[in-house]
């Protein structure tokens, strides 16, 4: 019997999970389908109903759905808790098992694209939505001693500071260029230099020649950001293969296979 599974979200058109879920569904020789679902917000509920109904294994969940996901969940995951937000649903037994996995997505990334990256350096993280959250709660779960937030509205960056206790500190988004020196990562989780949105314009003097540059836009593969690093030799790691990994454990939970990600997929995806 042919496996279903899928992504909501609104809107759906821009996601690249169906290309990614295909992939390996051909690869493995799977008999399943992964369908893109757009599902405005005052539908959720009657969705999440049906879709265990009419024989779904499971789905991804994209904005603006995330956090109320979670929400509607029997079961969660420490990670989800942590994050307050789901990003893979698995359908089981009638229950709703909530996960996210947007952290061990980003830091299965940053591995493969820097492997020598080392988790006993501080960090500093820019954004403090959902994505932030998640990488955060990543980061100190691998060891990093420390996390330093900036936001361009900095009672966000408090806000979730406050989530995470004493191992992360805020400083002010102008502040962000002084506050590089020591670091041993620079993530920026913003929408700052993705296509459409103005660029992340930021004076990488004192960041470290050593320390690694990561930004989770994809589009384009190349950000401003990661441009002006790789120009002073500093490591970096776009952000394609965070969506990559963090398909990995929806996909094993809904087909029963535990895909590769490798430069086969990048290329199927980004095709």
């Amino acid at each position: 019997m042919s496996v279903l599974a899928g992504v909501i979200g609104d809107p759906i058109g821009h996601s690249r999970s169906p290309r990614l879920h295909g992939h390996w569904l051909a690869r493995y020789g799977i008999d399943g389908h992964y369908v893109p679902l757009r599902v405005p917000a005052a539908d959720l509920d009657e969705t999440l109903r049906l879709l265990p109904r009419l024989g779904f294994a499971g789905i991804n969940v994209t904005i603006p759905h995330k956090e109320a996901v979670f929400d509607r969940a029997d079961e969660v995951t420490d990670r989800a808790r942590a994050v307050g937000a789901a990003n893979t649903l698995v359908f089981r037994d009638g229950r709703i098992h909530a996960d996210n996995t947007d952290g061990i997505g980003f830091l299965a990334n940053l591995r493969q694209g820097a492997p020598n990256w080392q988790s006993d350096r501080p960090a500093m993280v820019l954004g403090a939505g959902g994505a932030a959250r998640g990488i955060v709660d990543a980061l100190l779960t691998a060891g990093v001693p420390g996390v330093t937030l900036a936001n361009r509205t900095t009672a966000r960056a408090d806000a979730l500071a406050d989530v995470f206790g004493d191992r992360t500190q805020v400083v002010p988004w102008t502040e962000v260029s002084d506050a590089l020196a020591g670091q041993g990562l620079l993530v920026n989780t913003t929408s700052l230099g993705m296509t459409g949105q103005p660029p992340l314009t930021l004076d990488l003097h004192a960041l470290p020649e050593e320390a690694v540059v990561t930004d989770i836009v994809y589009t384009p593969l190349a950000t401003p950001l990661l441009r002006a690093a790789a120009a002073r030799d500093n490591p970096v790691v776009d952000g394609l293969g965070m969506l990559l990994h963090q398909a990995v454990p929806g996909f094993a939970a809904w087909f029963g296979t535990t895909p590769e990600v490798d430069d086969d997929l990048r290329r199927a995806v980004l095709a």
